[in-house]
């Protein structure tokens, strides 16, 4: 709350151009019914799948009925400028802090961070250069092997290199790993857009549906008898991890049904992991938000090897799922940080990241 005493003003995005749109919706609805009502005034901000921002009453419904976007559609786009102000400038109401819950492209990539810096505005999560470099796989990938942290191999290939000569292509990933493989997009989430490629036969149609989200195609080592492991960090410049916890998909990976259409998918929590090992995956995921130079929460993914117990780090989500089914607050939930305290301190952790950053000087003279 203010020094006054008066309700936060708290402005909700969610919805957003990705392959996680609909995520993003129901991630804002656990977000927002899980925020304190009597410390803050929730105001939800909608961007449409054709980038339109919907400030009225009801964005989530007016989202949440629209139908899927066709190829090629789109709709005059207005910047958002006048309806994110900067103080003293009405639209929506003048903004203490915004939570963007935009997962993916154009939301969880550095986009909307620049664009809530230029309002000055402060916000929840990562900055613009932790955003984008822990969204890109292939980017974040190297700068972890650069800071001494376990990662598999990989291979970044760009979708016109492949067009125009697939069988280059494919000989260079062959030279480098071996099958079985992963193909995702290099800046996406929610497991939209990857495949598992048991043998050469099936790479062809796996880029192409990696091809379909983005321009960059990350081809990763799969990792024997793998067990995927999740750790939550929380905070600024002194990160906490949360306990381990372990997610055992429905189907062959933990691909975006098992995420989040077929119920079998089980999450173990806590991972049953060796005192040792849990210990040593804790302490690599505050490591790795560190180096990425993440802030406020993100969600650190391991594959651990079941027979040799190599842990090794998938990927760093800045913007996590938040939905009801979602590890990063069932995972401080059984750390003992329910979800309306983790709103709280969320909140806060944006709101002293923004007095650090207008404490800087912007001016030589």
């Amino acid at each position: 709350m203010t020094s006054s005493g008066e309700r936060l003003r708290v402005g909700v995005i969610f919805g957003g151009r990705s392959g996680e749109h609909e995520v993003s919706l129901r991630s804002a609805s656990f977000v927002m019914d899980s925020l304190d009502r009597a410390k803050y005034d929730v105001v939800p901000i909608g961007i449409g799948k054709q980038g339109e921002w919907l400030l009225d009453a009801d964005p989530m419904r007016r989202l949440s009925a629209a139908p899927a976007a066709e190829s090629g559609e789109s709709l005059p786009v207005t910047l958002p400028t006048a309806h994110l102000p900067a103080a003293g400038r009405p639209s929506v109401g003048t903004l203490d802090v915004v939570f963007p819950v935009l997962h993916g492209t154009y939301g969880e990539d550095g986009t909307v961070q620049g664009l809530l810096e230029l309002a000055d505005l402060p916000y929840v999560g990562s900055g613009v250069t932790g955003s984008a470099v822990a969204m890109d796989k292939g980017v974040a990938k190297a700068v972890l092997r650069d800071h001494g942290l376990p990662v598999g191999r990989w291979h970044v290939v760009t979708v016109p290199a492949w067009q125009a000569d697939p069988a280059a292509v494919r000989a260079e990933i062959e030279a480098r790993l071996t099958y079985p493989l992963f193909t995702k997009p290099c800046n996406l989430g929610s497991s939209v857009g990857v495949s598992r490629v048991h043998h050469a036969g099936e790479l062809d149609a796996a880029m192409a549906a990696a091809a379909e989200f983005d321009r960059r195609i990350i081809v990763e080592q799969g990792v024997p008898n793998a067990r995927e492991i999740e750790v939550s960090i929380l905070g600024n410049d002194q990160p906490e991890a949360s306990i381990c916890g372990e997610i055992v998909p429905a189907g062959e990976f933990y691909d975006y049904v098992s995420k989040y259409e077929d119920d079998r998918s089980q999450a173990i929590i806590p991972a049953d992991l060796p005192p040792a090992l849990a210990d040593r995956i804790r302490k690599d995921a505050v490591r790795a938000f560190r180096a990425l130079d993440c802030a406020g929460f993100a969600r650190v993914d391991f594959l651990v090897d079941s027979e040799t117990l190599e842990p090794l780090i998938g990927e760093i989500n800045t913007i996590p799922g938040f939905t009801e089914i979602s590890m990063y607050p069932k995972l401080w939930e059984a750390s003992g940080v329910p979800a309306r305290e983790l709103m709280d301190r969320l909140i806060r952790l944006a709101l002293e990241r923004h007095q650090e950053r207008r404490s800087l000087r912007t001016s030589y003279t």
